[in-house]
């Protein structure tokens, strides 16, 4: 079965069932701040859910396409993908468990045509807040369902979306142990206190994955061996010369490619271009994620040829076919943009490099014909370094000062990854070239603490706006204390307060409550009042305090039940005091000059401003 057949035959045996089809709703939701994509069938349907009525009635069935880039740092392996599309139906307060799993199991063994036996099912076990799911248990018993697993909120529980809402237990099905289908249950409301009571209006929400059902009715462990991949991945061997499948390290780059490229092309599909900001920083990451692991294959410049396939394989969706020559230009401006960012990535690269000492070309041969890869010795290395432990490990011995010499530390190598571009292989590919030590232990700190960022675009909104430690995103962070305080003074209000703020490498975006256009006039005092504050060259001051004390000494924040019984206060000498969890520079001289390069609305009553240093 492919890919159009599953689709037809699941919204058809629904409509069967007096289900409305609804539309696949576009990839960017509508009216919804607190998150930068649908990530799910049930998304655009949250306010139906909530209980208002949905002109087509109660019970409903699309596929949608969705996004998700919580994991896109995990996209490599044969399940993990960032574009997807999700089958679902919904009742909103007409039938429940019964119904719901009824319909469930005769699409699997009677459209599907899987044998009962092959279907395993879980269940949720009950806890202080809802008693264990018996009920569901029951039904499946009496459609000769056996295998049946209890487990607990973190497996069998949705919601709610936020702090309150609708939510309830789920039950998945899976198929020779791989899940194919989940039926959420939405059971209970949570209240403001915590506690779940009864709906008024009980919900059912489902989702079934078409790329990973596939699979499975295909008997692939693969989800990249499917008719939603395989025309992409043909076309990047081509290109490449590489054999997907032959090579365990290759295979994975060729998915990675595969993946971004295909979710960039729906996202431009819906009306986002490439930048720094939200959706368009998003989508600006995919398609750079791509060209790098191009790079890695010996491949440059076929983001467009890669992309065709995307178009044959999804020719039913219409938007797709008629964006087609922008979504293309736009794939091979981005590319063109990136080729030159990474010129300047190569000149980072080594300045960085340039400044170590090479390990002489006898021990790096030793190194590299021991028993175990460069890779693993040094990680042992510099584990050893960081317990303070000693530094020899034979068949050869380096000093603590040679490993110093040598070392290209975590930040180093995580700058080149997040500002410049490169990918973690060609740093390492570097780094024994040059007969250097890289600490991957610290690149992977580094890299954890920047994929907190890409959870929120799934989670939520971007929180802290930090993307990562580096240099220019710790200048920015620090210029925002600045700004903030700046825009206070010469706006004279000292209700100002910053709303939100975004923060890249190339530049911040800093929202903070106003309710007018800043004037030209007024622009160029908050600026020039900035950069005095950097010509002053001013320290800057680091103090824990309690939230008590922090709020005595007049220090900046939204006093609520956010902050612990410590906080950090950075302060500006006398001019700016905030509670802030960092990083900063030490010295407002470090910032060099400060520029605003657009004032505009953010929304009714806040403002925004993005600026730059140089």
């Amino acid at each position: 079965m492919d890919r159009k057949q599953l689709i037809k035959k699941y919204i058809d045996f629904f409509k069967s069932k007096d289900h409305k089809e609804i539309s696949n709703a576009s990839l960017i939701p509508e009216n919804d701040p607190t998150v930068l994509f649908t990530t799910a069938g049930m998304h655009p349907l949250v306010p139906f859910l909530l209980g208002q009525k949905h002109p087509q009635g109660k019970r409903l069935v699309n596929v949608q396409r969705c996004i998700r880039t919580g994991d896109i740092d995990a996209v490599g392996d044969t399940t993990h993908h960032t574009f997807f599309e999700m089958l679902g139906n919904w009742s909103l307060g007409d039938y429940f468990k019964k119904e719901a799993i009824e319909m469930s199991h005769e699409f699997l063994t009677k459209e599907l045509k899987i044998p009962s036996e092959k279907i395993s099912v879980t269940c949720f076990i009950g806890d202080k807040d809802a008693p264990k799911d018996t009920e569901s248990e029951q039904i499946w018993k009496s459609l000769g369902i056996n295998k049946i697993k209890f487990l607990d909120k973190k497996d069998n529980w949705w919601g709610p979306a936020g702090n309150t809402g609708p939510c309830g237990p789920d039950t998945e099905m899976f198929v020779n142990d791989v899940e194919i289908w989940n039926d959420v249950l939405m059971q209970y409301n949570k209240d403001e206190n915590g506690n779940y009571i009864e709906a008024k209006q009980k919900n059912i929400d489902t989702g079934m994955g078409v790329e990973r059902t596939i699979a499975i009715l295909n008997g692939f462990d693969d989800n990249y061996l499917t008719d939603c991949w395989q025309p992409i991945i043909k076309q990047i061997e081509k290109f490449s010369g590489k054999k997907y499948g032959d090579k365990e390290k290759e295979t994975r780059h060729i998915r990675i490619i595969a993946d971004q490229i295909k979710a960039a092309v729906f996202i431009i599909a819906d009306g986002i271009i490439p930048g720094n900001s939200e959706q368009s920083y998003v989508l600006r990451k995919l398609i750079r994620r791509a060209i790098r692991y191009g790079y890695v294959l010996e491949i440059k410049n076929i983001v467009k040829e890669i992309a065709l396939p995307v178009f044959e394989i999804y020719s039913d969706y219409q938007h797709l076919q008629k964006n087609k020559e922008l979504i293309l230009e736009e794939l091979e401006k981005e590319e063109r943009t990136f080729e030159k960012a990474l010129e300047e990535g190569s000149k980072a690269a080594k300045k960085i490099l340039g400044n170590k000492i090479s390990l002489t070309k006898e021990k790096s041969e030793k190194l590299r014909n021991g028993k175990e890869s460069l890779r693993e010795l040094m990680k042992k290395l510099i584990s050893k370094k960081n317990q303070g432990k000693d530094y020899s490990y034979k068949p050869i011995n380096l000093s603590e000062k040679e490993i110093d010499q040598a070392l290209i530390t975590g930040r180093d190598a995580f700058l080149l990854y997040q500002s410049y571009g490169f990918p973690e292989e060609m740093i390492l590919e570097l780094t024994v070239k040059q007969r250097l030590l890289y600490d991957e232990i610290g690149f992977q700190k580094e890299l954890q603490k920047h994929q907190e960022l890409s959870r929120t675009a799934s989670a939520g909104k971007f929180k802290s706006g930090l993307s990562d430690n580096s240099e220019a995103t710790t200048k920015l962070h620090t210029a925002c204390h600045l700004l903030n305080q700046a825009l206070r003074e010469i706006l004279n209000d000292k209700n100002i307060f910053q709303k939100g703020s975004n923060i890249t490498p190339e530049r911040l975006r800093f929202d903070f409550n106003f309710n007018r256009k800043l004037t030209d006039d007024e622009l160029k005092k908050i600026e020039d009042l900035v950069n005095e504050k950097i010509q002053e060259a001013i320290p800057i001051k680091l103090e824990e305090l309690s939230t008590k004390e922090a709020k005595q000494r007049g220090a900046q924040g939204v006093f609520d039940k956010k902050y612990g019984d410590k906080v950090k206060v950075y302060s500006i000498g006398n001019f700016s005091k905030e509670i802030c969890a960092g990083p900063h520079v030490d010295n407002t001289s470090k910032l060099r000059h400060f520029k605003i390069i657009k004032e505009e609305s953010s929304s009714a009553g806040v403002r925004r401003i993005k600026a730059i240093l140089e």
